[in-house]
């Protein structure tokens, strides 16, 4: 019998190829990935809500000007009467109500408001703007006020829309759920793009899902940014989340500092508001108390505020939200005109400034016409965005379904030393933005009690099976 050389050498096993080395973030990407999933699934139609009447109200600045044009502009005349007749002309058309506010015209062709509260009819929230020709003194109309902001019917009306659906304070629950997670949302399509961006770059000339994905993924890069920032500052003024915010600068010593209305002197009381009927006429007057607040350097658009009582004082406070440092306030005493009390915005703390400025933004105020645009932009890529995303959804589905959820048991690929400090992470989060945490608290609850389930179902049909056999 003869043997067959030996092939040992040529046949020995090679060593198996060294894997590559996985980042160190890999673990995570399967949790990212569910989290944007439900996430994604669940919230998008408060966020589709938030964003179609977000883009409605960053176009109602503009539809409010032609809407309401008559009451807002005049023909320019030669000489703007004193505002104290403008109000009594204001006055002698509304005698009911009490004047709370004066915003002389801030531009040679606008009106002069005069805000009356406690008019009959008025929500309480609201007060009546009446509009006066500076020029004549004629009233030019009169309109519902809603705000600092001076939003009359139609954009109050789309702006509650926004907040709250016109359902009160159980609506604004919707408005601050969409703020709390645009943000978790737009993290975690940022982390997925990127972990994949090689293989997304032969996305061109493709179609279905992955021609989705790549648009959806693009648009979401670009966006993220604009997203973040409507988060933040849309959870600032938020009922819940807005409060602990408040509670935090309050502790860090960033609270919004308010100028003092307590008039000053020996003549405190006198010549205030006993006795005026509410008409807004105090101690100087309004004139005396426009000029001094002039001589202080506060240029138009301002608001003037009468006397609450007879110890308190004019206060005289900027409104033009349009640049970031017009907000100075002074106030005057009533009974010889002297200032009292001067705020500059340039004092304010940082996280105040930061916070009256992202609020403007967030309205679309602080610089006109571009912010509104930027805005409008930004809402109609979250629209394009959700909608992308349930096609998605839908196209990784058979037969017209929708596709299957992302895998349960993602957490458990996490090492100990990230998923320990994580979970203390969105434990702090969820505590400070209540309407992340309570929904979170709740899908993981509702997940853990479908995993159960379906892992007992198996075991007894398993073990069914076993005892066939």
């Amino acid at each position: 019998m003869t043997t067959a050389p030996s092939t040992a050498k040529d046949e020995a096993p090679q060593p198996p190829a060294a894997a590559p080395p996985k980042s160190g973030w890999a673990p995570l990407r399967p949790l990212i990935l569910r989290l944007h999933f439900y996430a994604g699934v669940l919230v998008a139609p408060f966020l589709l809500v938030a964003a179609v009447t977000g883009l409605l109200y960053a176009a109602s600045f503009q539809a409010e000007k032609i809407v309401y044009d008559h009451e807002l502009t005049v023909p320019v005349g030669d000489r703007a009467l004193p505002v104290s007749q403008q109000v009594a002309a204001a006055r002698e058309a509304h005698p009911q109500g009490t004047v709370t506010a004066v915003r002389p015209a801030p531009e040679p062709d606008a009106t002069t408001r005069v805000l009356l509260s406690g008019v009959p009819g008025v929500d309480a929230d609201r007060t009546l703007a009446v509009f006066v020709d500076p020029y004549t003194g004629k009233v030019r109309g009169a309109l519902e006020q809603y705000g600092s902001t001076g939003a009359l019917p139609l954009r109050a009306w789309i702006d509650e829309l926004h907040r709250d659906l016109h359902l009160g304070e159980t609506g604004r629950l919707y408005s601050e759920l969409a703020a709390s997670w645009l943000w978790v949302i737009a993290a975690g399509g940022l982390v997925l793009w990127f972990s994949r961006r090689r293989a997304l770059r032969t996305v061109r000339g493709t179609g279905g899902r992955r021609r989705t994905l790549g648009l959806h993924g693009t648009l979401g890069v670009w966006a993220a940014a604009g997203f973040f920032f409507l988060s933040a500052t849309g959870l600032t003024w938020s009922a819940y989340a807005g409060a602990n915010i408040d509670e935090l600068r309050t502790s860090l010593g960033q609270a919004t500092p308010s100028i003092s209305a307590a008039a000053g002197g020996e003549h405190a009381g006198h010549g205030s508001a006993a006795g005026s009927g509410g008409g807004g006429e105090h101690g100087v007057g309004l004139d005396e108390v426009l000029a001094a607040a002039r001589v202080e350097g506060l240029g138009d658009p301002v608001e003037i505020v009468p006397p609450a009582d007879a110890d308190s004082a004019y206060v005289v406070k900027q409104v033009q939200r349009g640049w970031p440092t017009k907000q100075d306030a002074v106030a005057v005493d009533p009974a010889d005109g002297e200032v009292t009390d001067v705020l500059r915005f340039a004092d304010f703390p940082v996280l105040a400034k930061l916070t009256r400025w992202g609020i403007d933004l967030h309205t679309g105020v602080l610089f006109g016409l571009a912010n509104q645009i930027a805005l409008m932009l930004l809402a109609f890529c979250l629209i394009l965005l959700i909608v992308w995303g349930y096609r998605m959804w839908w196209q990784r589905g058979r037969d017209s379904a929708f596709g299957r959820p992302i895998p349960r048991g993602a957490w458990q690929q996490v090492p100990p030393q990230v998923l320990v400090p994580l979970l203390a992470v969105v434990a702090a989060v969820g505590y400070l933005v209540p309407l992340l945490g309570i929904p979170l608290a709740a899908f993981l609850a509702v997940d853990i009690a479908l995993g159960e389930i379906a892992y007992r179902q198996g075991r007894r049909s398993y073990g069914g099976e076993a005892a066939a056999k």
